[in-house]
């Protein structure tokens, strides 16, 4: 039961499940941004802003939101907010080698937060080009999502060695 008052419960729940919900959407947004930025701001023409802005309608993303956040990455929109895509290298616990993916709007907040995060878990951030020699980009694979089923693409990438 709630107790007292019941509004504050909800009012509670709702402020958290909000807060949440902020957080995807940024991220989702920050995602667009940075689609729209490497191959333009049309959807039909740049497949990574198609699959960007699929992903955030299935989180009921608002559509002045995803507008938005296209026109920020095309550099229409006022904000003057410039994502970038950097890779950092680090260790995992027992050797682990990692390579991290990351878009920021600031490269120290972001190293700052990986260090932590590695540190905190028992690994290490490493040296530039100290990791990257054991990975290799092989392929790039584009297909239709409709009628697709993500159990079996994965199946048979995995059957390829991918």
């Amino acid at each position: 039961m709630s107790g007292h008052s019941h509004w504050a419960t909800i009012r509670r729940k709702k402020g958290a499940a909000d807060a949440k919900r902020g957080q995807v959407f940024t991220r989702l947004a920050r995602e667009i941004a940075l689609a729209a930025r490497v191959g333009g701001g049309d959807p039909s023409t740049n497949v990574g802003l198609e699959f960007a802005i699929e992903r955030a309608r299935a989180q009921n993303m608002p559509k002045d939101n995803i507008e938005r956040a296209i026109k920020r990455g095309t550099g229409e929109g006022k904000e003057g907010v410039d994502l970038e895509e950097v890779f950092y290298e680090g260790y995992a616990n027992h050797g682990v080698a990692l390579m991290i993916e990351v878009v920021t709007d600031n490269r120290n907040r972001a190293i700052a937060e990986i260090r932590h995060t590695l540190t905190r878990n028992g690994g290490t951030m490493a040296e530039a080009g100290a990791v990257g020699w054991q990975f290799n980009r092989v392929a790039y694979f584009s297909f239709p999502a409709e009628g697709q089923d993500q159990n079996k693409i994965f199946e048979v990438a995995v059957d390829a060695g991918s």
